[in-house]
């Protein structure tokens, strides 16, 4: 029956095959010719000003997010090609973006990595809707802050002097099937990485799969390990199909947090970082940066430390055009709709 209804809807529906990986969706301004023969022009003039090589070198210091359109789509543009979504698309009743391996074809992609709009204003209002809406329900965002709050108190009666705040810090430690097999090192390992940047006999939060925690003791032996089972009371009714998201929750109130590469659990747990620092403007608002760092490998420890564009491959992080002053142009916006 599932087969029928696929096969249904790319009979009945406008199915553009629009690849990550070869072209940026691109929504233009206006409607009409005159708009999408400019986002081609915006394009011409990047590929021969910049060869791709050159810019995936380009600077990556944090940009205007109300810069030129030419701008920001060299930002995102990594050679590829351009979807856009033309008049034939703009009058179609439905748009069917089908998944289908055997042509490749399936959004496996960050919205912000495939997604370009002309207008500055409607990218930014984009990213404000997901931050905003596109997020975990109430039930699991109040028992994360009673477990945030548990671990403080835990942290500041350990240190009510050096820590009166009851700051921790957190880790993500992927084990399990994970494909990436260079990111699963033994506990040692976890700790000579990571021992820089923590406070050593502080308390840590440990979201993680590995159900034998006797594989944390070279950690343990440094520091007070909370896990998820140490606050399960403060949540009884949970669903337990909702542990994972309490452990990203929890994880991402850490100080400073240390992550597995290539993991998206990780990622999101950096992109809700993301949003509390530049929503809250604290530390790091300012560029687009966060106190968070990968164990491995060693190339990729300090990458979400500084500002980078996204790149290939996208899934392996998060980036920080994700949540970078995301309310810059706001009161334009209000300006105009009222108008």
């Amino acid at each position: 029956e599932i087969t029928k209804l696929k096969d249904y809807l790319r009979e009945v529906t406008l199915t553009p095959l629009w690849k990550p990986d070869r072209c940026l969706a691109a929504f233009p301004s206006a409607p009409g010719p005159a708009e999408i023969e400019n986002l081609h022009k915006l394009r011409a003039n990047i590929v021969a000003e910049h060869p791709r090589g050159d810019l995936e070198r380009q600077d990556q210091s944090a940009p205007d997010v109300l810069g030129s359109a030419q701008d920001r789509m060299q930002q995102n543009l990594l050679g590829r090609d351009l979807c856009i979504y033309d008049e034939e698309m703009q009058e179609a009743p439905v748009i069917h973006f089908m998944c289908y391996h055997k042509m490749r074809v399936r959004l496996l992609v960050h919205f912000y990595a495939f997604l370009y709009f002309e207008s500055a204003l409607q990218d930014l209002w984009t990213k404000r809707f997901i931050r905003d809406h596109l997020r975990y329900k109430d039930e699991m965002q109040c028992a994360a802050a009673r477990a945030v709050h548990f671990i403080r108190e835990r942290a500041r009666a350990r240190d009510p002097k050096g820590n009166p705040d009851g700051l921790f810090d957190s880790l993500h430690i992927r084990r399990g099937d994970f494909q990436y097999k260079r990111t699963r090192v033994d506990a040692a390992v976890l700790y000579k990485e990571s021992m820089s940047d923590l406070t050593q006999n502080a308390t840590v939060f440990v979201a993680t799969d590995e159900r034998d925690k006797s594989f944390f003791q070279p950690l343990r032996d440094h520091y007070d390990l909370v896990f998820l089972d140490d606050v399960m009371h403060l949540f009884e009714d949970m669903n337990p199909n909702n542990f994972g998201m309490l452990d990203q929750l929890i994880a991402s109130k850490g100080r400073v947090f240390y992550g597995t590469f290539h993991s998206t659990f990780t990622g999101w747990i950096n992109r809700m970082r993301g949003y509390y620092i530049d929503k809250h403007k604290l530390e790091g608002s300012a560029d687009g940066t966060m106190e968070s760092y990968y164990f491995v490998p060693e190339d990729k420890k300090m990458c979400m430390r500084s500002y980078s564009h996204v790149h290939f491959p996208f899934f392996a992080r998060e980036y920080p055009t994700a949540w970078f002053n995301l309310d810059a142009g706001v009161e334009p916006l209000n300006e105009s709709l009222n108008e």
